[in-house]
């Protein structure tokens, strides 16, 4: 069982940068896929952003092509968050996003298991 609360949201100038957080409380980060999705009224949830873990313990990454180059995503297994780092923010990265865990998560968004509340990012001058 895992609980996830997002953070970090807000209003930001388009070029601008957000952190957001997740924070994971339940059984520790290394046991799931960690993923970012965003999702506007209307629309399916869109992958963001996974961090997955190889059966050797080492993490990879992947990224929309809509983000790859300003979003980077990252874990903390210490803390039980992993964040999401968007640079140069753009008005179509308008949406909320969210958060998921699965253990077999990927890039849709049934393949993860445990969501957060979501947060509310704004890209506008």
């Amino acid at each position: 069982q895992v609980q996830l609360v997002e953070s970090g949201g807000g209003l930001v100038q388009p070029g601008g940068s957000l952190r957001l957080s997740c924070a994971a409380s339940g059984r520790t980060l290394p046991t799931y896929v960690m993923g970012w999705f965003r999702q506007t009224p209307g629309k399916e949830r869109e992958f963001v952003a996974t961090s997955t873990w190889s059966s050797r313990s080492i993490g990879y990454t992947n990224y929309a092509d809509s983000v790859k180059g300003r979003f980077t995503i990252s874990r903390d297994n210490a803390k039980n968050t992993v964040y999401l780092q968007m640079n140069s923010l753009k008005p179509e990265d308008t949406a909320v996003y969210y958060c998921g865990a699965g253990l077999r998560g990927a890039t849709a968004s049934r393949t993860y298991d445990y969501w957060g509340q979501g947060t509310q990012v704004t890209v506008s001058s």
